[in-house]
């Protein structure tokens, strides 16, 4: 590495709550002289930086992008060949389709120094603040992450045999295409009385949970103008969110028979 250039933290913020980031990540940005940070970050997490500090959004939206990941990279070895602390901020954990390793190879390819800072991923603690444990015994022994949303030009998520390879499944960026998805899931095996939950900006004390099973979430969806973004989850850990209290109290809770 170039002992000349500064050096790039890829932070992770955690899902949403503020009081979830790391002990490290709170010390990073206290002496960060450039963050760059991203849709879903809680914005609370940026009265850490000093007043000299400059903030940048670089965040992304559904078919809004303030800045394309190639221009962001960019961004990251400029700021980087000023010999500044740089601080990229985002959401949940930078490995878990946080495009990281994006980031990564670039700063490698031009001998910039860089540290990752894991956070904690919204497929874990959004579901728990809402009572709904990934795992469980005797009810899901397994858990998958994946993403309802596939780089361009990458084949389709294999949802006819995921169907029977996981107990739970956890589907980031997978609302628009949810009654795809659970139709899929039903044509590989799962049972239409599946429990499904979708979470809305889940850790947040605006949070709220709509449940159906896969044979009802679109209807649900439509009836209830359910909208991105949120999570995703498949599974009978969803009905655990019946007898374990939501970690913020005031939640919505949208519940749809399972028929």
């Amino acid at each position: 590495m170039n002992p000349e250039y500064g050096k790039v933290w890829l932070v992770g913020a955690g899902p949403g709550d503020a009081d979830l980031i790391s002990v490290k990540a709170v010390k990073l940005l206290q002496k960060a002289d450039v963050v760059l940070y991203d849709y879903l970050v809680n914005k609370e997490l940026l009265e850490y930086c000093p007043v000299s500090c400059e903030l940048l959004y670089v965040g992304k939206k559904k078919d809004k992008h303030t800045f394309p990941q190639e221009e962001l990279n960019e961004l990251l070895v400029e700021y980087a060949n000023k010999g500044k602390t740089i601080v990229r901020l985002k959401g949940g954990d930078p490995f878990v389709f946080g495009r990281g390793v994006e980031e990564i190879v670039t700063l490698i390819k031009y001998g910039i120094d860089y540290e990752v800072v894991p956070g904690i991923t919204s497929g874990v603690a959004v579901p728990a603040y809402m009572g709904i444990p990934v795992t469980a015994r005797h009810v899901a022994s397994s858990v998958t992450f994946v993403t309802g949303h596939p780089a361009k030009g990458k084949n389709s998520v294999d949802w006819q045999a995921l169907a029977k390879a996981s107990d739970t499944l956890v589907v980031y960026m997978g609302v628009t295409n949810a009654e795809r998805i659970a139709n899929e899931l039903i044509a590989g095996g799962k049972k239409a009385e599946t429990p499904v939950a979708l979470i809305r900006w889940g850790t947040y004390p605006q949070q709220e949970m709509l449940t159906a099973t896969l044979k009802t979430i679109g209807n649900a969806m439509a009836d209830q103008g359910f909208t991105p973004p949120a999570l995703m989850v498949i599974g009978e850990v969803v009905n655990f969110s019946k007898q374990l209290k939501p970690i913020i109290q005031s939640v919505k809770h949208k519940e749809l028979a399972h028929v």
